[in-house]
Parts: C-alpha cells; structure tokens; sequence
C-alpha cells in the first residue's frame, strides 16, 4: 500500500490531477500493484479526503504549546514517530490540523506497525492532498526510505 502512495504523489503532481477511484485502480493496476494493495490504498485515500474536509481550522496553538498523545497512540506510534512529529511542528513543515490528520491517517491504518519510514509517507500524503507547499528538503527527507523499498507489510 505505501509503495502505492509513493507512486501517486511521484506520478500526480497535485492531488486534483489524480483521477477519480475506478480510472485510477485502473492505472495502479497496469503499473503491476495487486488488487488488494489497491483496494487498501483507494480506501485509505478515500478516509484521507473525507477526514481533511471534515477537519475545521480552530485556534492555532500556541508555539509553547505540547501535544498529549492517548494511550492507544503511544502505542501505535512510536517515541520516535512523535518526536518526528513534534520535529516537524517545530520547524514548520506542519499545522496542527496536518498533525492531527496525520496521527488519524496512521491510527486508520490495520494490519501495519507503523514505523518512521511508513509516517513519513502519511505525512507526504497529507501534505500533498491538503496541496501544502513543500521544500525539496522536505520532499527529499520523506520520500528516502520509500525509494529504497523499505514498504514491505509488517502486521502486528
């Protein structure tokens, strides 16, 4: 599935360029992506673009600010993932909207431990459906491990 997310955001330069869910099925399935890796893929995209229009802008927190994550968060995120988390917050690569939806995306997310590499994709994927500008840099660090093919599904 994250070798999918990688491929879309490598094939389509913004989000609105993607077609819709049948024609692109269509697509990752020529590219040689097997039918359930698709489906997983379309149905997480699908909760990424119904979560990121629910989302309403709120009061910006304060820079002071520290999120307090929930049990079942610190143990599908690791301490890692949320000081990567807080590394981009800090450095302004992410709201606290894009956070949110982040950590939501990464808890949607069964059958997959979600490790560094498989956050930065959701952050990726985030960034590019929400149409955020992004610094090379940025794009550079995100994409490392997916180019080289750390995606391979580790359930828990």
């Amino acid at each position: 599935m994250f070798d999918i997310l990688v491929f879309l955001f490598e094939s389509y330069i913004h989000a609105d360029a993607c077609p819709e869910s049948d024609q692109l099925a269509r697509k990752l399935s020529a590219a040689g992506f097997e039918d359930e890796e698709i489906s997983e893929a379309l149905e997480w995209l699908a909760g990424l673009r119904r979560v990121a229009q629910d989302i309403q802008p709120g009061i910006a927190p304060a820079e002071s600010s520290v999120r307090i994550y929930a049990d079942d968060e610190c143990v599908r995120l690791s301490a890692e993932c949320r000081g990567f988390l807080t590394f981009l917050g800090s450095s302004g690569v992410l709201d606290g909207a894009s956070r949110e939806l982040i950590i939501e995306r990464a808890m949607a997310l069964e059958g997959f431990t979600i490790t560094l590499e498989r956050l930065k994709v959701i952050v990726l994927m985030v960034l590019w459906q929400r149409e955020q500008p992004m610094d090379t840099l940025v794009v550079d660090e995100l994409l490392n491990d997916a180019q080289d093919g750390e995606f391979e599904p580790v359930l828990h």
